[in-house]
């Protein structure tokens, strides 16, 4: 029987049960790493360096890719590791960390989406008011309060999850440190306090998936009004690629977490994770754009001059459309 206060480090769950297919997954994993570095990173930097994409929804855009490169960066570069030297473990501060800033990257790109449909909202269905309602000062707070959120939310879970007397070993069933594989080694009747927090949590996740529901709703009502055919597509080319990406992380997120246990396997939440944490931020930038235009011709100028070695970027700044 053993405590928090005696436990130095984790097990995670191995990536693989032979040594050849330990390193499949470590090439397979560094292989999508470095796509989703290069996507969101050519991302970002059209964004910033293009002028014309110096609007409020590129100015989440890019705080989207930022927040991609922090969420798959916290979790598989570790997971690599252990997959590449044949090992489990990970410190009590590691994990303690790694869940800290999961939850934090996690949450606020959620709430960086939420704000996205919002933007597209009012760009579409109130454009007299965008200008106003969608100004300099208004995204930048937006964007403070998604991230500050963030840094609470993690905080207050991080601290509540390893508060908690662990008396089931430090044998985590998962390839990072996860709340709810976590809560499964506390002693008995001691996670309450969590799994109220759990539940506030979802009822927080349900809460902006419906409001980004009825948000893109009434888009969509509106943009089938529109007369002008080139206007309804241009709308639909950057309304699609966000429900896109909103569907697939809330969707493979509240599988994973709110399966019932009868179907649970170790196998399953290891797919069901790379599906919501590392596909994402791997297929965003694509998504993106293969059906913007003019994010397609920022990364081709950025690429253009990356070959040439002359990259100049100007400064960001947010201006109404």
């Amino acid at each position: 029987m053993s405590n928090s206060s005696s436990i130095t480090k984790f097990l995670l769950l191995p990536l693989g049960d032979t040594r050849q297919l330990q390193l499949l997954h470590f090439w397979l994993l560094l292989d999508i790493y470095l796509a989703a570095l290069l996507g969101n990173g050519l991302v970002s930097t059209a964004v910033a360096c293009d002028q014309r994409l110096h609007t409020p929804m590129y100015f989440f855009l890019l705080n989207l890719a930022f927040l991609d490169l922090g969420c798959i960066s916290t979790t598989l570069p570790k997971a690599m590791a252990n997959a590449l030297w044949d090992t489990r473990a990970i410190s009590y501060a590691g994990c303690v960390a790694q869940l800290f800033f999961f939850l934090f990257f996690i949450s606020a790109e959620y709430f960086i989406l939420t704000i996205m449909s919002y933007d597209r909202y009012v760009a579409i269905c109130k454009p007299l008011h965008y200008g106003t309602l969608m100004d300099s000062r208004a995204c930048a707070t937006m964007a403070a309060a998604a991230w500050g959120t963030g840094v609470l939310y993690s905080l207050l879970h991080t601290a509540s999850t390893f508060s908690l007397p662990l008396c089931q070993g430090n044998v985590v069933n998962q390839f990072f440190c996860e709340i709810p594989k976590i809560l499964k080694l506390s002693c008995p009747g001691s996670y309450i306090r969590e799994v109220v927090l759990l539940i506030l949590s979802v009822c927080l996740v349900f809460g902006c998936f419906v409001y980004i529901v009825v948000s893109y709703a009434q888009i969509f009502m509106a943009v089938l009004r529109m007369p002008s055919e080139q206007g309804r597509h241009k709308a639909f080319s950057t309304c699609l690629p966000h429900l896109a990406v909103v569907s697939l992380f809330v969707s493979t997120a509240f599988f994973a977490y709110m399966k019932p246990s009868a179907v649970s396997s170790p196998s399953m939440d290891l797919m069901l994770a790379l599906l919501y944490l590392v596909v994402p931020p791997a297929v965003n930038p694509l998504i993106y754009s293969m059906r913007n235009k003019e994010v397609k011709d920022a990364v081709r100028k950025v690429m253009t001059k990356c070959v040439s070695k002359a990259v100049n970027c100007p400064s960001f700044g947010i201006h109404g459309l």
